[in-house]
């Protein structure tokens, strides 16, 4: 049960989010700005404000290899640069990335410690499309399997639900836990866009066979589309499964007015979404939290994460 002295929700951040340069990227700085600065002029919507750690090392390297971990850090102190086609680095990426991932554990560690009912981590840079090996997409770590991994490993639950509602798929997340039946990942993405995974036949491997669900949807999708899948597919599957917690790969890029693909969601969808999840997690008795990914429209994106806390909030108790 929620009890009674837990704050409504926490936000998570850091100014080390801010370090991560990445110049005319899309995927900039001003990212987190706009957003802080919408949630200031509202408050910050009753949320506590809290500062992300650092991840700790020994965390870290149960998802990512030992290996990508030194030599990502080794290139971001020579200076940085570009990591592929999209993925840029710069001298402040390492501790934004460190800030981004710690941020996602200690959401973890607020809504199962019993200090939040909800939270929002709001790092930079993004994770969900972070392999075990391989920075790609925006991504350097993977920040919600780093969060679903030590709710699993470090507060022992059994059964974590991830709904990633950014319009690509995070095939990071769908292949670290592709054969686990711990972790039910679910994705609504635009059918056909970066990083060009995501099909219906994917739906896991080995002990996790019918635990990942991919719902691609087509170029134009809206609000309808996405809150019918969440209430339609979604929440059923979320009663039977019975999660002990529910993490949304919050991105914004499904957005009408966002640059990098062609759906035409809405803040009322996200809103809409959130309170359906919101929702279950009452009926559950499941915290629920959501981290950052993409949304690259900033005033849509600021306006949009707002929504979301505005029903990520709980109601008093």
């Amino acid at each position: 049960m929620y009890r009674t002295s837990m704050t409504p929700g926490v936000f998570i951040s850091h100014p080390a989010s801010l370090g991560h340069e990445t110049g005319t990227h899309p995927e900039c700085a001003a990212r987190i700005t706009a957003i802080e600065t919408q949630l200031e002029a509202a408050g910050w919507l009753g949320f506590e404000r809290r500062s992300a750690p650092r991840i700790e090392r020994e965390l870290l390297e149960q998802v990512h290899l030992r290996e990508y971990v030194s030599v990502l850090e080794a290139f971001c102190e020579r200076g940085g640069g570009a990591i592929d086609a999209d993925t840029i680095v710069s001298p402040g990426s390492w501790e934004a990335a460190l800030r981004a991932a710690g941020g996602a554990v200690a959401l973890v560690d607020e809504l199962l410690g019993g200090s939040a009912r909800t939270g929002f981590a709001a790092g930079r840079p993004p994770g969900h499309h972070a392999e075990a090996g391989r920075a790609m997409g925006f991504c350097l770590f993977n920040n919600v399997a780093l969060a679903a991994t030590h709710a699993l490993r470090g507060h022992g639950l059994e059964r974590v639900l991830i709904l990633d509602w950014d319009v690509h798929h995070g095939n990071g997340t769908n292949d670290l836990f592709h054969s686990s039946a711990q972790v039910l990942y679910i994705s609504i993405h635009q059918s056909g866009l970066f990083p060009g995974s995501g099909a219906v036949s994917d739906q896991g491997a080995g002990a996790g066979t019918g635990f990942t669900l991919n719902l691609p949807v087509p170029p134009g999708s809206g609000d309808d589309v996405f809150c019918a899948l969440v209430d339609q597919r979604v929440l059923p599957l979320a009663r039977s499964y019975e999660p002990q917690l529910v993490l949304i790969s919050a991105g914004y890029d499904a957005h009408a007015d966002d640059p990098l693909a062609d759906c035409r969601m809405s803040e009322v969808g996200y809103a809409t979404m959130t309170a359906s999840l919101r929702a279950l997690c009452e009926e559950l008795e499941a915290p629920l939290g959501a981290v950052l990914e993409g949304g690259y429209a900033l005033d849509t994106l600021a306006r949009s994460v707002a929504a979301t806390l505005a029903e990520l909030r709980a109601p008093a108790a």
